[in-house]
């Protein structure tokens, strides 16, 4: 029996994504594991506050759209199917844990930046999963 069953990869989409992807879909092999990849998309009204008097519907609805293309890409390069493809909108730790519970995820993957101190060695996204979750947390260094 395997120590991981169903793994959560949370990536952002930048180009560091695939370092994370190639160490998951890696650790996904080894264990059997399933795989599941997860891309949280703030809410627009986030980056502003709420103070501009405008409807940011169709910005959302954009960013929405580009991460389900990327991921659906990402998707297809490594191997997941599209049943293990989430874009969800919301702050990443909360959506994190809420995709924990529901896919029965026993091991969170994350990317993390080697800076300096506990809080800056995991990153505010990576710490916030780490501190909230009643899994494993695995976060892989970004070179």
């Amino acid at each position: 029996m395997s120590a991981y069953n169903t793994m959560l990869v949370a990536i952002d989409l930048t180009e560091e994504a695939p370092q994370v992807l190639e160490k998951a879909k890696a650790m996904s092999v080894a264990h059997g594991a399933n795989l599941v990849l997860v891309h949280v998309v703030e809410p627009v009204g986030y980056a502003y506050g709420g103070d501009i008097p405008m409807d940011l519907t169709e910005l959302q609805t954009q960013l929405d759209k580009a991460a389900r293309e990327q991921l659906a890409a990402y998707g297809e390069q490594y191997g997941v199917e599209k049943t293990n493809q989430i874009v969800t909108v919301g702050r990443p730790e909360s959506e994190i844990h809420r995709l924990v519970k529901e896919q029965a995820a026993d091991l969170v993957i994350v990317g993390s930046h080697g800076r300096k101190g506990f809080q800056l060695l995991l990153g505010s996204t990576a710490n916030g999963v780490l501190h909230g979750t009643e899994c494993d947390v695995l976060a892989i260094r970004i070179r």
